[in-house]
């Protein structure tokens, strides 16, 4: 896949662009300027090309700014084409020609001018000012109205018109990277890249995009996905971080695994466990990373992991046992051995549980307990039982008679199950299907 570089000032509308030309909403898109901070890329649909937005460009010598301009030149010397974005309504630029002359100086790759915001003509400054850049005729677009694509798409056709996209069948892990602020997200994205993609400061609040990231790590090809932090709803304030949140729960939705980091120097705080309550119910795998874990005092470790433990297994029905890992993202330590834990986890997620053996565990955990009465006093009948699911495990029983089953029997042949299956780590979903034979 060839890199198409989206680059600008901040605020000409890289992100709408960004949004337009992959079908997605995966970009933050705000009034605001300097809200895209960490680079996000997705493939182009029905083309052979990522596409990369990129934070505004801006003079900075230290701090956010400067760290997400490095990055945007980083990918600018990477191009195998770049669209450079100006604002239309706003006119020429001193800095425009300053990261023009910039752009000339890190890459050969092609690059096409793009006039945004135009759709308005009254509003449109001179474009024959735009010249000045170096870079050739500009295309007139409006990317919130998907206006002038054409010119962009006969650009990149013409950089490689005989290459097609061929469908694949590869599966993706997706994972996704959640915690509050600051507990060391983005660190631990850059250990498992092995390179600085994300930004990483020691201040809550940095990454504000959901990112993914496709890479290949301990043998899999997999999507990291680094979202922004998750604070309690009484502390946010700000319209950027409340859609920020929304992005970093909805990649719970769009996740295959969770990776929830916490700061094992502190004590686990309730909206941890609400974001892995989230998880669960999502019926997604989660495990629980222990990062800073070289902070911690070695004599106070096993206690403390104990501790957490504890507080996980029982501020949740959903799963048995919960999925719990120390780690340094700064150092490496233990990151390896949690990427095989949770693929183990994937794996056995995927399997197929005989249906002979199903039923005979059912009927050995309904030997030892049996169904409570229903409301009308009528016995439930377990006669048949199998898995219809994978991600989570679905397990579907057929029963007669009483079809009200209480949820705290249904825990019960949930642990059950996942005991004599090893799938103590994993969500699993049970659901009743009325037997149809009416003289049951």
């Amino acid at each position: 896949m060839k890199k198409l570089v989206i680059v600008g000032r901040p605020n000409t509308g890289k992100s709408t662009l960004f949004n337009a030309l992959t079908n997605s909403r995966d970009a933050l898109v705000h009034d605001r300027p300097g809200v895209t901070r960490d680079m996000v890329s997705l493939p182009m649909p029905n083309r052979p090309w990522t596409v990369f937005d990129t934070a505004g460009l801006e003079n900075a010598k230290s701090g956010i700014a400067h760290d997400s301009t490095d990055i945007a030149i980083n990918a600018i010397a990477g191009a195998d084409a770049v669209l450079f974005v100006v604002d239309g309504r706003v006119g020429l630029n001193p800095m425009d020609i300053e990261w023009a002359k910039l752009v000339h100086k890190k890459t050969k790759a092609p690059t096409l001018l793009l006039i945004n915001k135009t759709e308005s003509t009254k509003r449109l400054s001179d474009i024959h000012d735009f010249y000045k850049l170096g870079f050739g005729e500009p295309v007139l677009i409006s990317a919130e109205h998907k206006r002038g694509f054409d010119d962009i798409y006969e650009f990149i056709d013409k950089i490689n018109p005989n290459e097609i996209v061929e469908e694949t069948d590869k599966k993706e892990i997706k994972i996704a990277v959640l915690g509050q602020p600051n507990v060391g997200k983005s660190t631990f994205v850059n250990r498992v890249l092995g390179e600085k993609r994300q930004i990483v400061m020691d201040a809550p609040g940095i990454t504000r995009d959901t990112v993914k990231i496709p890479t290949k790590f301990y043998g899999r090809d997999i999507v990291l996905m680094d979202t922004a932090g998750l604070r309690r709803k009484a502390g946010v304030t700000d319209d950027v971080e409340t859609l920020s949140a929304l992005k970093s729960l909805d990649a719970i939705e769009k996740s295959d695994i969770v990776i929830l980091i916490v700061d094992a120097t502190k004590n686990i705080e309730n909206q941890a466990l609400s974001i892995a309550s989230r998880v669960y119910d999502a019926g997604k795998i989660l495990c629980v990373a222990l990062n800073k874990w070289d902070l911690v005092d070695e004599a106070e470790r096993e206690d403390k992991l104990l501790k957490l433990k504890h507080q996980f297994t029982n501020s949740f029905h959903q799963i048995i046992k919960p999925l719990i890992l120390a780690i340094s993202a700064e150092h490496g330590t233990g990151v390896q051995n949690l990427f095989k834990r949770i693929y183990e986890q994937w794996d056995i997620s995927n399997a197929d549980t005989p249906t002979s053996l199903l039923n005979r565990i059912i009927e050995k955990l309904v030997a030892e307990r049996q169904p409570p009465m229903s409301r009308l006093k009528r016995p439930m009948k377990i006669k048949f039982a199998h898995q219809t699911g994978h991600h989570p495990i679905k397990i579907t029983i057929n029963v007669g008679g009483a079809s009200d089953i209480p949820e705290s029997y249904t825990r019960y042949l949930r642990r059950g199950i996942a005991t004599a299956l090893h799938t103590e780590h994993l969500p699993i979903v049970i659901e009743y299907k009325k037997s149809e034979n009416p003289f049951d």
